[in-house]
C-alpha cells in the first residue's frame, strides 16, 4: 500500500511542480505534514544532499524520500512516480508540437508557464531560507531567539569568503564540500 501511495504522491508532485527540482519543495513540505514520512528538518538535509549530488534535484529528493519511507523499492517507485508525468507530457507534446508549434495559443501557454515556474522556485527559495535561518522558537522568547544564528553566521561568512581574495576562484564543488563539512562539524543537520 505504501508503494502505491508513494507513486501517487510523487506523480502529483511531478505533474504540478513546473520549473525544476526546487519547485518540488512546497509539495514536499506538504507531503511531510500529510504523510509523516520525513520531518521538515530532514527536508532541509535532503535539499542539501540533492543539490550536492549529481542528477536533478527533484529526482534525488524523490529517491531519498522513497528510500526513507519504504527502502529500495520505495526509492524506485517514488522516482518513477515523479518522472512519469514529465515523460508522458513530453511524449504527447513532441507528437503534437510538430503540428502546432506556430500556433499562437501554444506559444501563449508556454509563455504563461514562466510566471508559474518562477513563483514555485521563489516559494522554494523562501522556504529554504526559513528552514535555514529560523529555528521556530516560541514568539514569547522574542524574535531574536527565533533566529538560527549558526546558519546566519555561516551564510555571511561564506558570502564574504567566496567574494573576496584569491580563494574566490575555487571551483564551486570545493565550496559545496566545505559547506557540507561545516554542516557536519557544527551540527547543522536537522537544526
Amino acid at each position: 500500500m505504501i508503494l502505491l501511495q508513494l507513486f501517487y504522491e510523487f506523480f502529483k508532485t511531478g505533474l504540478f511542480a513546473v520549473g525544476g527540482g526546487l519547485a518540488t519543495l512546497p509539495f514536499l513540505q506538504q507531503m511531510s505534514v500529510k504523510t509523516g514520512w520525513f520531518t521538515l528538518g530532514q527536508l532541509a538535509d535532503m535539499l542539501a544532499v540533492s543539490e550536492s549530488t549529481p542528477g536533478p534535484i527533484g529526482v534525488n529528493m524523490a529517491t531519498y524520500v522513497g528510500y526513507l519511507a519504504a527502502g529500495v523499492p520505495g526509492a524506485i517507485v517514488a522516482t518513477l512516480g515523479l518522472i512519469t508525468p514529465s515523460l508522458l507530457i513530453i511524449l504527447l507534446v513532441a507528437s503534437l508540437l510538430r503540428n502546432f508549434k506556430e500556433n499562437r495559443l501554444v506559444q501563449g501557454a508556454f509563455y504563461g508557464l514562466r510566471p508559474a515556474s518562477t513563483g514555485l522556485v521563489a516559494a522554494a527559495g523562501l522556504h529554504t531560507v526559513r528552514l535555514t535561518f529560523w529555528n521556530g522558537a516560541a514568539a514569547a522568547d522574542g524574535w531574536l531567539a527565533a533566529l538560527h544564528w549558526k546558519g546566519m553566521i555561516l551564510a555571511a561568512l561564506l558570502l564574504v569568503v567566496t567574494r573576496v581574495g584569491p580563494q574566490k576562484k575555487l571551483h564551486p564543488i570545493v565550496w559545496i564540500l566545505l559547506s557540507a563539512a561545516a554542516g557536519v562539524v557544527f551540527r547543522f543537520a536537522g537544526a
